[in-house]
């Protein structure tokens, strides 16, 4: 059942209340983020990080609008030099649909002989990666070139690979529950359609 703009929104927001993450800190940045379009699709992942001894959770929200991918991280922080309390932080990217440039599904199906799942009939899927690529930074490897002769001393330059940093989201049936990989398989198509050239 597709759902409307309001209640996409609305689900997005009990989905946060959901998760218990600092849903007020979230929903604010997210709506700024937003500055008024529609929300079509989203997804939450809440996952902890390991700093030394301590354990600080992460969430990452995506979205998407008409015109746009939008990514939101939110981090704990203990008090530092610069806060004297513990605070969280939120950054929120936010991507042209024109600039999205790949858009890559991993799907892992346990059993894959078994039955197909469900009424659709489809295959159950165990856990899922979808890797974003839109071009904004990128990551060039160098190391010095060389030949085949093992006796060359002459300095063959630099060869490199150049490789975009992509945004990964990976989710399973085991850690996020099976409700949350099908979530990630659906924003996944949403964003696939939206990034597909119209002909």
């Amino acid at each position: 059942m597709s759902l409307t703009h309001h209640d996409q929104a609305a689900d997005l927001r009990d989905a946060l209340n959901h998760v218990g993450y600092y849903p007020d800190v979230v929903a604010d940045a997210i709506g700024d983020a937003l500055a008024g379009e529609q929300v079509c699709a989203w997804v939450i992942h809440h996952e902890p990080t390991f700093d030394r001894d301590e354990v600080r959770r992460h969430l990452t929200v995506l979205m998407l609008t008409p015109s746009r991918l939008i990514v939101t991280h939110t981090d704990e922080h203990p008090a530092d030099e610069l806060l004297p309390e513990p605070y969280a932080s939120t950054s929120a990217e936010q991507v042209s649909l024109r600039t999205v440039s790949s858009v890559v599904v991993t799907r892992m199906v346990a059993n894959p002989g078994q039955a197909l799942d469900g009424p659709e009939r489809r295959p159950g899927v165990s856990e899922v990666v979808l890797t974003i690529g839109w071009g904004t930074a990128g990551r060039i490897d160098l190391e010095p070139a060389t030949c085949s002769d093992p006796a060359c001393e002459a300095d063959h330059g630099y060869q490199g690979t150049f490789a975009n940093d992509d945004f990964s989201i990976r989710m399973s049936a085991a850690a996020d529950g099976s409700d949350a990989v099908q979530r990630l398989l659906e924003f996944a198509r949403a964003l696939s359609s939206a990034t597909t050239p119209s002909t």
